[in-house]
Parts: C-alpha cells; sequence; structure tokens
C-alpha cells in the first residue's frame, strides 16, 4: 500500500473501552510568503501568472488593465512590481502569458472579441519580438515541454445577442527558429470543421444554429510529455478534444459525461435556502464542465486532471439557465416533484434546459447541473478513473463551517453558492515533490487550495486545504489577501529563488498574486525500546528511576514511540501479590491520577496488575508477546490483556490492560 502519510497509531485498552490516538504529518503543508496587490478589486486585475528561473520574474496578466505586470520575485517573502508591458496596442484584452526560452507569449482578444485574436513575443525584460494571429478569442496558451511550440485555445465566444459565433480552434506556433521575427507561416491551426454528430456521441452541441465548429470552445490545454499530444479542453461543450500535434489535427472529440449525484459518495449542498449546510444525495446530473486542466504520466500512461467548475451559456440571445423549480418535471420520474422543487430543496438550483426530456414529450425526466464540485482524473482515452466526490464541500464544512460556500466579492455570504457550483473548482496544476506527484486546486468562490497526492492517480489522497482569505477583513482592502483563485503555477526547488518548492497563485477578485511555499515537515521518529520487565520485589524502587530516563528521553523528541519485546512479568511473589485485596485502593488512585479520571473506581485487585501498571506509568506504547507472558498459563494471560468491566461508562471500569500496536 502507498504510503501517504506518516501514520503512527497506538490502541490502548482500558476495559472495554478502545482509545485511539494517532499522531499525522502531512508531507508537505503551503505556507504564503507574500502577496502583491494590484489595488484594484474584482476586475480580474490578477488572472494568469508564470515563472521565468532565469530573471526570477513572476509576469501575470491584468485584463483591468490590459497589461502584463512583471513582478521581482527574488525574494518570495516581497513580492515587487519590476515593470508593465501595455497591451492595448496589440489588442482588445489580455487573456494568457506562458514563460519560454528567452521570452514570453501572450494571448490577446481583438477588439471585437468575435474577430480574430493575437499572440504577442516579448522577451524577458518587456520589449516587443513578434506578433501573429491567432484564432477568435484566444484564451489559454501555453508551450510544448520540448519548448518548439507554442498552443493557443481559441475559444470563439458569440457575441451576446448570439448573431456571430465565430468557430473555436487551437492555434499551434512553431518557435524552434526563435522568438523575433515569427509569421504566418509559422501558425498551424487544428479545427472542428471535419466532424459530424455521428463523431461525437454525447458531446453538447447546443447553440442555436451553430455548427458543430462553431459551437465547440476550447478552454485549456495540457500537452504530454512527449509534445506530441494536445488534450483541450471545451468547458461549455462538456468535452476533451484530443490533438495531434506535429499534423495540427484534431484526431478526437471525447464526452465526459456526467456525475450522479444521487449515489453515495458524490452529495451536494443544493440549496441556498436550506438554512444550514446540508450535503446530501440529489436526484440530479452534474456535468463536468471543466476549466483548467493538467497532464501527468504514471507507468508511461498520460492521465489529464481537470478542474470541474461548470460553465453555462447565458446570452442575451440565447441562455440555457434556469432554477430547479422552473422546470416542469415528469411526474412518473419524480412523484415528489413539489416537494423536490421547493426552494429548499432542489427548487433553487441552477440547471440547464439543453438536457433532461429524455422522450421529447415536453417535461424533464432528469434534472442537469453545473459542475461536478471536484476534480477528476481520466486516462489518454477520456475515461473517468477517479473523481473527487463530494469531498470538497464536506472539506469546507468542516474546517470553515462559518463561511461555507461563500461568494468571492462578500464575506457575508455564507452558503450563498450552494445553488450554483458551489466552491465552484478552477485551476489546477500538477506538481511532481520527492516522487510523489501532487494536485493543487484553486476554489473560485470561497477561495482556497486544495491539495492531494495523486501519485496513484486510482486512488488519490486529501492532504490539506489552505484558505489565504481573511474573512475578519473587508473583502476588497489588501488585508482581506486572497479571492477569486485564478490560476496556479508550480516552481521547483531548482528553479525558485529561494530553492523552495513554490506555488504562485493568481486571484481575480481580490487582484493579488500570492507567493506560496511548499514546506516539507521534517519528522523524526525515536524509538525507545526495552525488554525483560518483569519485576520482582525491587521493581517497587526501580520502576520509578526507569520511567523517569523513558521520560527525559521522550522529552528530546515531538515524535517519539516506546515499545518492549516482551517478558512483561513473570510469576512470582510479586506477580501474585497484586491479587491481594489491600492493593484495590492504591490501584484506583495510582490509575485515577495517571489518566486524570476520578471516575475509574471499579479498579479491582488481580495477579499480574501491579505489573501491567507499572508498564502503563512507564508510558509503554506497545508491548510483543514474551515466553514469560505464558507462564502463568495462557488463561491469565487472556485476563490481563482481556476486557474485564461491570458496566459500558469510564467510571465501571475495572482495570487497565495492555497496549497494542496496529
Amino acid at each position: 500500500m502507498r504510503k501517504l502519510t506518516r501514520k503512527l497509531l497506538t490502541v490502548f485498552a482500558i476495559g472495554s473501552m478502545g482509545a485511539l490516538s494517532a499522531q499525522l504529518s502531512n508531507p508537505i503543508h503551503l505556507v504564503p510568503l507574500s502577496s502583491y496587490s494590484t489595488g484594484i478589486f474584482d476586475e480580474g486585475a490578477a488572472e494568469i501568472a508564470d515563472y521565468d528561473a532565469t530573471t526570477q520574474r513572476i509576469f501575470f496578466t491584468n485584463a483591468d488593465a490590459n497589461t502584463v505586470e512583471a513582478l521581482d520575485a527574488s525574494d518570495p517573502s516581497a513580492l515587487a512590481l519590476a515593470f508593465s508591458i501595455d497591451m492595448s496596442v496589440y489588442g482588445g484584452g489580455v487573456n494568457s502569458v506562458v514563460v519560454l526560452n528567452g521570452g514570453i507569449a501572450v494571448a490577446v482578444e481583438a477588439n471585437v472579441k468575435q474577430d480574430p485574436g493575437s499572440v504577442v513575443f516579448f522577451d524577458l525584460d518587456g520589449n516587443f519580438l513578434s506578433q501573429v494571429t491567432a484564432g477568435a478569442l484566444p484564451d489559454m496558451v501555453t508551450v510544448t515541454p520540448d519548448g518548439t511550440k507554442v498552443l493557443v485555445a481559441n475559444e470563439g465566444e458569440p457575441s451576446d445577442d448570439y448573431t456571430v459565433d465565430p468557430e473555436g480552434s487551437v492555434s499551434m506556433i512553431d518557435i524552434s527558429g526563435g522568438l523575433a521575427g515569427l509569421t504566418a507561416a509559422d501558425v498551424s491551426t487544428a479545427d472542428f470543421s471535419g466532424f459530424v454528430m455521428a463523431d461525437i456521441p454525447g458531446v453538447r452541441i447546443f447553440g442555436p444554429g451553430a455548427s458543430i465548429a462553431q459551437d465547440l470552445e476550447p478552454e485549456y490545454v495540457a500537452v504530454s510529455a512527449d509534445s506530441q499530444t494536445a488534450f483541450v479542453a471545451c468547458q461549455e461543450n462538456n468535452a476533451l478534444a484530443i490533438v495531434d500535434i506535429p499534423s495540427a489535427t484534431v484526431t478526437d472529440i471525447v464526452a465526459l459525461g456526467t456525475k450522479d449525484h444521487s449515489l453515495p459518495g458524490n452529495e451536494l449542498d443544493a440549496s441556498n435556502q436550506d438554512a444550514g449546510i446540508n450535503i446530501r444525495n440529489w436526484p440530479v446530473k452534474g456535468l463536468y464542465l471543466p476549466d483548467a486542466i493538467d497532464l501527468y504520466t504514471v507507468g508511461g500512461n498520460d492521465y489529464i486532471v481537470t478542474a470541474n467548475e461548470g460553465d453555462s451559456r447565458d446570452y442575451d440571445g440565447f441562455s440555457e439557465e434556469e432554477r430547479g423549480d422552473d422546470l416542469v418535471l415528469d411526474s412518473a420520474t419524480f412523484p415528489g416533484r413539489d416537494t423536490l422543487q421547493l426552494n429548499e430543496n432542489l427548487g433553487r438550483i441552477k440547471v440547464t434546459t439543453t438536457l433532461g426530456d429524455t422522450d421529447n414529450d415536453g417535461d424533464y425526466d432528469e434534472i442537469y447541473t453545473y459542475g461536478a464540485r471536484s476534480f477528476s482524473i481520466w486516462d489518454a482515452a477520456g475515461n473517468l478513473v477517479f473523481d473527487s466526490g463530494s469531498e470538497f464541500e464536506r472539506i469546507i464544512a468542516q474546517q470553515t463551517p462559518d463561511v461555507f460556500n461563500s461568494n468571492n466579492d462578500d464575506n457575508d455570504s455564507f452558503e450563498s453558492r450552494s445553488d450554483d457550483k458551489g466552491p465552484e473548482p478552477e485551476a489546477l496544476e500538477i506538481a511532481q515533490i520527492g516522487g510523489t506527484s501532487y494536485a493543487f486546486i484553486g476554489l473560485e468562490r470561497i477561495g482556497g487550495i486544495m491539495v492531494y497526492d495523486v501519485t496513484d492517480p486510482l486512488d488519490p489522497q486529501f492532504i490539506e486545504y489552505v484558505n489565504n482569505r481573511d474573512f475578519s477583513e473587508p473583502v476588497d482592502s489588501v488585508a482581506g489577501l486572497d479571492s477569486g483563485v485564478e490560476s496556479l503555477r508550480f516552481i521547483p526547488a531548482a528553479d525558485s529563488p529561494n530553492g523552495k518548492n513554490l506555488i504562485i497563485s493568481s486571484n481575480e477578485v481580490s487582484g493579488t498574486v500570492t507567493a506560496f511555499e511548499i514546506v516539507i515537515p521534517d519528522y523524526t521518529l525515536q524509538i525507545l525500546h526495552a525488554s525483560d520487565l518483569e519485576g520482582g520485589v525491587d521493581a517497587i524502587g526501580r520502576a520509578s528511576i526507569f520511567a523517569s530516563i523513558v521520560d527525559d528521553l521522550e522529552e528530546d523528541y515531538e515524535n517519539s514511540i516506546t515499545l518492549s519485546a516482551g517478558d512483561n512479568y513473570i510469576p512470582g511473589p510479586f506477580f501474585n501479590a497484586a491479587g491481594d485485596f489491600a492493593l484495590r485502593a492504591t490501584l484506583q488512585d495510582v490509575y485515577q491520577d495517571l489518566f486524570n479520571e476520578p471516575g475509574l473506581t471499579n479498579i479491582r485487585e488481580g495477579s499480574g496488575r501491579a505489573d501491567i501498571a507499572i508498564t502503563n506509568i512507564i508510558g509503554l506504547d506497545a508491548s510483543a508477546i514474551g515466553n514469560h507472558e505464558f507462564d502463568a498459563t495462557p488463561n491469565i494471560f487472556g485476563g490481563l490483556i482481556a476486557t474485564d468491566i461491570r458496566g459500558a461508562s469510564l467510571g465501571d471500569v475495572r482495570w487497565l490492560g495492555a497496549h497494542t500496536l496496529t
């Protein structure tokens, strides 16, 4: 079994009661070092960030100012503005940036969003190098691992009145000859014009009057380690496009399917008017609709990881959005539909009108909502291998219940997002640290970063949730810290300015960029061990000395375990004397003092119980069984380790037995 965290479990028997003590050490922990604030609230002033190791600068997009900002990150505990690049001369809005070898590439939409946009190249000091035309609304830009091609997802969103709907596509720019002097000849485009509906079963194609190529909206790109294949999230279409990079061809479009929220493990809180946290199963299906995606390789196989944000089409000219109580539900499928559609149940949840009428009779046989409130892992063919289920909402409910499902622009918004995609997983980054693969998932609404160990793609393990948002401060103030996580970037220790692994978080609502150190806690376990503790009369004096030595050694280390190799008693006068009635009061006093529990009044005398009391006072965490444990017959040994009570409460415990390691 793969070890995720170091766990030391000690079980000690207290009569019929089993008490479990666990000492856990997270393998990594995020610690914020510093934040840079643009001072601009809720305008997308810090969206996408990347890092250059040679200059020790962070580059991030500021959509409000239409600039790319460069931060001096040479001291990550004091991020500071180095310079800005004005992007207004290149287009109507900056959307994404990626660091290249010797420069950066910036995706810029046209002044009219439906017109072809651009990818603009600068050196690392912000000097212009070249500009090439991309598709409509270039939304996300990345570079292949071999550094030879820049890929950009051209989202191709329609106009608000839905009269103009450009085609979505993926542009590939050959930068193997350098960044200066790039022309249209260096650009190849993979489009969707060759597909018909029979080729893409289950893919959402639903815009009014739109062709397949127009309807598909590439959102995010992840590239295989060999730089041959791109996986492209088409968010509104709930699909993953697979692109052959050398030929600039879309080879497949895979529908991602839905998440059944009626199944155990897939619960959600569906209402912002149910008077509290109510995470439970509901008869709804969630469309994954991922935003950020990333890729990593395990055993030679590629796995795509998705942040299942959810997004709808909601334009003046066309909107798929309704509330749960707006749907006419099929009475046979939903016999309790009147109750189901109350606001405290499914009446408030946002749903799509484009799916659910399976028999085309005008009512809805299924209910579909936006996003899966989770992250997922898929194989290279688009098959789901893992989903985090309801864990995000449950973790938030446990750790920060007072701000559960809050929004990103209002501190007094408890549960306001329960009806609308919940915490809204938005950002995603995969990092390899010390042979372990970690997923960092940024939550757009309540904020914060979920951390998982994804080394085994079939069995990821939650590590921690860290939220660098201060709900006690005004959300629109610098003191309010981070809100609205939009992107995450990992900086490995080898490239980091301080030699430590870092995560950079860009936050579009607070307009902040924050550097986190990924702390790998030191963990030292001291093992104290002894054997042959069987006592004679002289044990009365020596036991206290031995216990003092153990106490002194345990103070040297935070993590310590004391073990016995066995032979903790041997039959004889000392062993048998513990059965004398005169010892009862002493045993009760010792255990009441040792465990600070005045209710241990039913502890009784018995052969060997003085030996066991000494091991408890010394603080043995576990013991093996030696041969002398059986000298007084197996029945006596069984009596010493078995339960022996007169009642069910702590006060009814008759005696305390040995320790056991599990």
